[in-house]
């Protein structure tokens, strides 16, 4: 976490973020949920040149408070204060995977908030978000040993094992190069990501059932929003376009060939260029 340090009080939590760059202010959501932000470090790298931008930890884990409720309600409350506590009365905001699903109730819900909207690589915001998909598109690039692994934790999980957040985040780094085009040489998962596995299962599961209601009220909203999509992701492609689609004249959709999921790591460069060509226009 670079930057000057921002520290915003919620209700129940305190939560820790910051802030560098010049420019037009930016406001970037993590993916997870009940994961460490810091992979958005390089992102910010990539903006802050041409933008002032901010992100800030979610609610579960350090430095941020580890505490709940962990809803997708009280997410998009706490983005909103996070835009109140920076005095932005209007930004760009962006969202990474779980970050994205929990951009689009911004979308639907305070668009005077935003500038334009940004979704990277998305938990999408029809059907059932892309999950199936997604899960497909992991198995498919995941060697036999690792999948087995993942079937064994899933197996504890369902039989009601409660697993330290430590546990939680193992089973993590073992399928963590699934979300990459190549497998083979993702980067090992950075020893400064934690994981909450509450904040991970409610977070998620909150997001999930939140879809149905979330899609019809995308369509009233006139907020200019931008999909960037990793062409070689775990995640469909699909996903975005239905998802703009429930949006409609107002969204676009980027599609970054031979990227996966985390598209500015495997195509530096081409967030920045997608954002830039997008408020252009």
């Amino acid at each position: 976490m670079r930057g000057d340090k921002v520290e915003v009080a919620v209700p129940g939590a305190v939560l820790v973020g910051c802030v560098r760059g010049e420019g037009t202010p930016v406001l970037l959501l993590h993916g997870g949920p009940g994961l460490s932000g810091d992979f958005l470090d390089d992102l910010v790298d990539e903006l802050e040149d041409g933008y002032r931008v901010a992100w800030y930890q979610q609610r579960g884990v350090r430095p941020s408070s580890p505490v709940g409720p962990y809803d997708v309600a009280t997410a998009a409350d706490d983005a909103i204060a996070v835009l109140d506590a920076l005095r932005w009365r209007q930004a760009v905001v962006g969202g990474f995977s779980y970050g994205a699903n929990l951009l689009m109730h911004l979308v639907a819900d305070h668009p005077d908030r935003l500038l334009a909207a940004v979704a990277i690589d998305p938990m999408g915001a029809t059907g059932d978000g892309g999950e199936a998909g997604f899960s497909a598109g992991f198995l498919a690039r995941l060697s036999p040993e690792r999948i087995e692994v993942m079937a064994n934790f899933d197996r504890r999980l369902e039989a009601g094992e409660v697993f330290d957040d430590a546990t939680a985040r193992a089973a993590f780094a073992n399928y963590w190069p699934g979300y990459f085009a190549d497998p083979e040489a993702a980067p090992e998962l950075p020893a400064s990501v934690l994981m909450s596995s509450s904040a991970a299962s409610e977070g998620f599961a909150s997001a999930r059932d939140a879809i149905p209601g979330l899609t019809p009220r995308l369509a009233a909203s006139a907020v200019p929003t931008l999909f960037v999509h990793g062409g070689a992701s775990p995640m469909p492609v699909s996903v975005s376009e239905d998802t703009a689609a429930a949006i409609g004249p107002s969204a676009r959709v980027v599609v970054v060939p031979g990227s996966g999921h985390f598209v500015w790591h495997e195509n530096p460069g081409a967030v920045r260029a997608a954002l830039d060509d997008f408020l252009r226009g």
